[in-house]
């Protein structure tokens, strides 16, 4: 709590005035806190479900995942089992299906029931794209990236292909990708779009890898895309 209540100091410009004579401006520090608290709540948010969705992937039923939680059935089930936005072919180019085709296959050679981050960045990396082009532009090489991404796959015991889920971070940065596609008015999400998804988010194995390359959002953010 300590910290906390330091960091809402340190980041509100109203906390303390000139002198230090004057209380400060509690009504400020209040909105700088109800800010952070929200901030710590999504986080919250966040990390439980993640834990909820490997759990589904690893079989655990709704009623141990309310037992978990503290919940009934009914309620976990309420709270996590929302539809998720589906990305259809029709809402991506040419060169993002052909990267999505590269990206199921290493899921289901790996024997994963999940999308992970890490599927993504390898598709991405498996031929010319515009990701790829992103990359070389920021000097960075799309094959070392390629290798660096496929060490990091690790071999699962699933053979249900058809059973395949997006994980949390992977349906964040196609959210984010879609966003910047629509921004920049393209008519389909993209490979580089989908790229400065993953580096975007920092979390996932693919935040790891580019960040070991050295890149981040900000290293792409700006630079030229190139379109075949």
């Amino acid at each position: 709590m300590d910290d906390l209540i330091a960091e809402v100091d340190r980041t509100c410009d109203a906390a303390h005035r000139p002198g230090g004579q004057e209380q400060p401006d509690w009504l400020a520090l209040l909105t700088v806190a109800a800010n952070l608290a929200g901030q710590l709540q999504a986080l919250a948010d966040d990390l439980v479900e993640d834990y909820v969705e490997h759990c589904r992937m690893h079989g655990s039923s709704w009623t141990d995942i309310g037992t978990a939680l503290g919940v009934t059935r009914q309620a976990v089930q309420q709270r996590f089992h929302a539809p998720h936005k589906r990305y259809g072919p029709e809402t991506m180019t040419d060169d993002l299906r052909q990267a999505m085709v590269h990206v199921k296959q290493a899921a289901v050679h790996h024997r994963n029931n999940y999308i992970g981050t890490e599927h993504l960045l390898w598709g991405l990396t498996a031929e010319d794209n515009t990701a790829t082009r992103l990359l070389r532009a920021a000097d960075v090489s799309p094959e070392d990236l390629h290798k660096a991404v496929g060490a990091r796959l690790s071999m699962g015991a699933s053979q249900a292909a058809e059973r395949i889920a997006w994980t949390p971070y992977s349906r964040k940065a196609i959210a984010i990708a879609e966003e910047r596609a629509e921004a920049a008015g393209s008519a389909g999400i993209d490979c580089d779009h989908l790229l400065l998804g993953l580096a975007q988010i920092g979390r996932g194995v693919a935040a790891g890898v580019l960040s070991e390359a050295g890149v981040d959002a900000a290293t792409l953010d700006g630079r030229p895309r190139l379109r075949g």
